[in-house]
């Protein structure tokens, strides 16, 4: 008998089988086999939220929330954040190698080509209320863009998928600076083609009358935290695009559904809710009161612990050198100091290192966008800014992918069994 195999034993009936091991997997259709009658459906598993399955093949990231590793295309992501453009990084995700120069170049260029938007989308954004929440419109104009390009629902063809991955490369930074604007009731900054992809979008942003005078430092730093947000396996969001994109429906749409699971506080919001845990903290003094109280059970200590870190999330450690780089420039937050003292204590208590609580990319993200002029509730426009790049190529191999049918996951019945029809006057 092969090695490779996982013997089953079905104490119901007695019989066994042997059921082949790849990758330390086993295929959930071998447990259809597995029958007490021949008319029976069959075994399946039960897994709520996908805690132990996997859905797909993927070369694009690595993670090993043991150790602590995140790989892009097996490059350790702390290489690809000290020396790689945001740009590069997205060629690597789609591609699977880092571009050379002339392949940079044509990257960058039909990006840069592809930056406006039509004038009809503004239109589009002028119908939201001043108050709206930035997430819900970058939602609604991103989902927009699939009735400008109909060519888009060419699947098959690569080089038309390659254009549809590069406009909405060039236009999500476009549209989400029109967001930011829109908040603030400001005339909208068009591109500016002659800046790199992170100039113009800060530029879009931030330009009063045509004029900003941009910082370097906050700039790279902003890519780099791009860069750390570029993908992470098959996380929420990620599995949306994949699910909705395995109906053959367009990217535009498919991205939309990626931006929706972004939305949620689960996912995309985190680090607001860091903010909202400083603000209630006030002050350095309160931090032991406060860590008492989440031992306690009546309070949650947020930024700590990941779904799939158990040790130190080495995006984290990246962004605190970031953040005293940004703080060099903008001066400290009082918040800051907070941040910096309760992960100095959670670090050395034995209640958090039992449970593997450790600070996660969440935890000073939100202090570094607060300090660069970005309000609380554009944070996961942001995220999605980063997120972009991945969601894109993971979305690419999907339809690659022969195994990849349409998403359809089974469920087990707990309703009731068949009844008869009661008429409304017997009721």
């Amino acid at each position: 008998m092969p090695n490779d195999t996982l013997t089953i034993t079905d104490n119901r009936t007695g019989r066994q089988y042997d059921v082949p091991v790849s990758d330390d997997t086993i295929r959930a259709m071998d447990l259809r086999q597995i029958k007490v009658k021949d008319d029976d459906f069959g075994l399946m598993t039960y897994d709520p939220a996908f805690m132990n399955t996997a859905a797909c093949r993927s070369a694009i990231t690595f993670i090993d929330g043991e150790r602590g590793i995140l790989r892009y295309r097996g490059y350790p992501i702390e290489e690809l954040a000290d020396r790689a453009s945001f740009l590069e990084v997205a060629y690597l995700l789609a591609e699977g190698e880092l571009p050379n120069g002339e392949q940079l170049d044509k990257w960058t260029g039909d990006i840069r080509y592809h930056t406006y938007v039509h004038t009809n989308l503004i239109k589009f954004l002028g119908g939201f209320r001043y108050d709206a929440h930035p997430m819900g419109m970058l939602l609604g104009v991103v989902g927009a863009l699939s009735t400008f390009y109909p060519d888009a629902k060419d699947l098959q063809n690569p080089e038309n998928r390659y254009i549809q991955r590069v406009r909405l490369m060039a236009k999500l930074p476009t549209l989400a600076a029109f967001v930011f604007r829109h908040s603030r009731g400001l005339p909208y900054e068009f591109p500016r083609n002659d800046l790199d992809y992170i100039g113009n979008y800060v530029n879009m942003t931030f330009s009063i009358g045509g004029q900003h005078r941009p910082n370097p430092v906050l700039q790279r730093a902003l890519e780099i935290l791009l860069i750390l947000h570029a993908d992470h396996e098959q996380n929420c969001s990620t599995s949306a695009v994949r699910a909705v994109g395995s109906s053959g429906v367009d990217p535009f749409s498919a991205i939309s559904a990626g931006i929706a699971a972004l939305y949620g506080p689960l996912h995309g919001g985190a680090n607001e809710a860091v903010l909202r845990m400083l603000d209630e903290i006030g002050d350095k003094k309160n931090i032991p009161a406060f860590i008492a109280k989440v031992k306690s059970g009546e309070g949650r200590l947020m930024g700590f612990g990941h779904r799939v870190y158990k040790s130190y999330d080495p995006r984290a450690k990246l962004i605190k050198r970031v953040a005293d780089e940004v703080f060099e420039q903008t001066g400290l937050n009082p918040k800051l100091e907070i941040a910096v003292e309760l992960e100095r204590i959670a670090l050395e208590d034995e209640y958090f290192i039992k449970r593997k609580l450790y600070p996660n990319v969440d935890f000073y993200s939100g202090l570094i966008y607060q300090a660069m002029g970005y309000p609380t509730e554009y944070f996961t426009v942001l995220f999605a800014l980063g997120r972009m790049p991945g969601w894109l190529a993971q979305w690419e191999e999907m339809l690659q992918d022969k195994e990849q049918k349409i998403a359809r996951p089974r469920q087990i019945y707990t309703g009731a069994d068949q009844r008869a029809f009661v008429p409304i006057e017997s009721r």
